[in-house]
């Protein structure tokens, strides 16, 4: 079988291996003109990390991952600890360790495991026509690609999913400005080998080992979309939004080189839709289920997409446009999920209602870790991977 991917992030990358490894011709065609990922880093629970274990990354992931063994939350004002407690619970009832890893790392890995000749980059689709056996896609180099199988995975602002769609869907504000990047690890912001997030106000500053020393840092400010910023101005945003924190917090934005890695993302969202193919195009990760970073799953969800896309052409034999239907049948309901589950934890965590975040943070002074962990958990216990189920 012939397959185009459109995009070559994670979500497609993983995709054109798994079908790879199933003997099919896959390319990948992305807009981007070299590898230059959004985002510092992403966090892969044991549902994503299965995943990659899967399509036979176990090692090289195992590498580029930070070791994190527990947790901690602490007050952004005074630096006190509020909880900390251990992610052994986590690894010892899926099986799998979780690893923050480096987007950047990640992404050349799997471009690396694609192969550079399946991957055509500054290549910016432009239409698509079907016919009953064969999908042909057009690009703004005016070059055109035929296959028997075009998979969408461009995207939050996917130009497949308005073809599959048959019409452009508005993304929603998630309320919050997103400050990420990567520094060198410091044991003043928090221990080398922990999670560590600082809250108050509804903002927060989170730092999470990724290989190499490094921290990856991320700073959420809610504040209202279509701020202007000028990136002249560097971290200047994060030293007004966090004036007077706690001096893990000053030590941090000390640490950061704006130049060398600092990213600002507005966080936007996608509504659930339960319609992800038509034809032979079908949908896969953000262009899918565009979800909000605060449960940590996006890149786990595209995976998750990935595994059950290679499933179901490995298992089934009634052709292209069946495998399709059972696609997305397996993946609409979970996915749409963890988007609303994402919502839900970001009213909790950013001030929306601030009676609901102070109740939080009552809560995270009483924590022993065992609610945060049934979260965490929550979050995978429904994953396609998760085969014999969790542990009670």
């Amino acid at each position: 079988m012939r397959v185009i991917i459109i995009g070559a992030g994670i979500g497609g990358t993983s995709a054109g291996i798994a079908l790879q490894r199933l003997g099919h011709e896959v390319h990948l065609y992305d807009q981007i003109r070299e590898n230059r990922p959004v985002g510092a880093a992403l966090s892969l629970w044991p549902n994503g990390v299965k995943v990659l274990n899967w399509l036979g990354l176990r090692d090289e992931v195992a590498a580029l991952g930070g070791r994190m063994d527990t947790m901690a939350y602490t007050d952004g004002h005074t630096g006190e600890t509020m909880c900390r407690f251990s992610l052994s619970p986590v690894t010892e009832q899926t099986g799998q360790r979780s690893y923050p890893v480096a987007r950047a790392d990640l992404q050349a890995l799997l471009m690396d495991t694609v192969g550079a000749a399946n991957i055509h980059l500054g290549m910016r689709m432009t239409g698509i026509a079907e016919s009953d056996d064969e999908v042909t896609v057009t690009f703004e180099t005016g070059e055109t690609a035929t296959a028997d199988l075009v998979i969408g995975a461009d995207g939050a602002r996917s130009a497949t999913r308005d073809y599959v769609l048959g019409e452009r869907i508005e993304r929603r504000y998630s309320g919050y400005t997103n400050y990420n990047g990567l520094i060198p690890i410091d044991p003043r912001i928090g221990p080398a080998d922990q999670w560590t997030t600082y809250v108050a106000e509804g903002k927060r500053v989170s730092v999470m080992p990724v290989a190499g020393d490094r921290f990856y840092f991320f700073c959420d400010v809610p504040q209202p979309a279509g701020l202007p910023y000028d990136r002249a101005d560097g971290v200047a945003p994060l030293r007004q939004a966090f004036a007077g924190w706690a001096p893990g917090v000053q030590t941090l934005l000390d640490g950061i080189d704006s130049d060398a890695s600092f990213n600002r993302v507005e966080i936007w969202d996608v509504d659930p839709f339960h319609t992800w193919s038509r034809g032979r195009v079908v949908l896969l990760g953000d262009s899918a289920h565009n979800t909000a970073p605060d449960i940590g799953q996006g890149a786990c969800s595209a995976l998750e997409d990935a595994f059950v896309l290679g499933l179901v052409f490995a298992t089934t034999s009634l052709g292209v446009l069946d495998a399709l239907q059972r696609y997305q049948s397996a993946r609409t309901e979970r996915a749409a999920d963890l988007v609303l589950r994402a919502r839900k934890r970001a009213t909790e965590t950013h001030g929306f209602d601030p009676e609901i975040t102070e109740q939080w943070y009552a809560g995270l002074r009483q924590e022993s870790g065992e609610n945060v962990i049934r979260g965490i958990l929550g979050n995978i216990t429904d994953s396609p991977v998760t085969i014999g189920g969790l542990l009670a």
